[in-house]
């Protein structure tokens, strides 16, 4: 992949135990940087695993949600993103509506429910569709 058509930012628990295939596949034209958790390291080194990674991003900590918010909102730079937190504030909410790449944000304690991946699946595959 040259430059990736999107970015998503995540814990490891939302790809952690995904269905086999379902992550790569998804981020086959993406860009994925995880946002450290509970489980730490290891987390991470999981999700590279499953991912079939040598290296993987990390997104920076901050002290509260509007600085890591802020942060992440830096990281999407001017591409699509696919945002999956356990909350979003009103300002990450209206930033994404009024953003001109297209912004996906999924509300999500761990690793999404089936009706949420497919919705993340339509969302890339939309995304994959404008660039042909």
């Amino acid at each position: 992949m040259l430059a990736p058509l999107f970015r998503m930012v995540c814990v490891p628990a939302a790809l952690d135990g995904a269905p086999d295939g379902w992550a790569i596949e998804m981020l086959r034209n993406g860009d994925v940087a995880l946002l450290a958790d509970a489980s730490g390291l290891d987390g991470i080194n999981a999700v590279a695993h499953a991912l079939d990674l040598v290296t993987v991003s990390v997104v920076r900590a901050e002290a509260d949600q509007a600085a890591q918010e802020e942060t992440v909102i830096a990281h999407a730079g001017s591409l699509p993103l696919v945002w999956l937190g356990t909350a979003f504030s009103d300002d990450a909410r209206t930033w994404a509506h009024e953003r001109g790449p297209m912004t996906l944000l999924v509300e999500v304690d761990g690793l999404p429910p089936e009706d949420e991946r497919r919705r993340i699946e339509r969302f890339v595959a939309l995304l994959g569709r404008q660039t042909e």
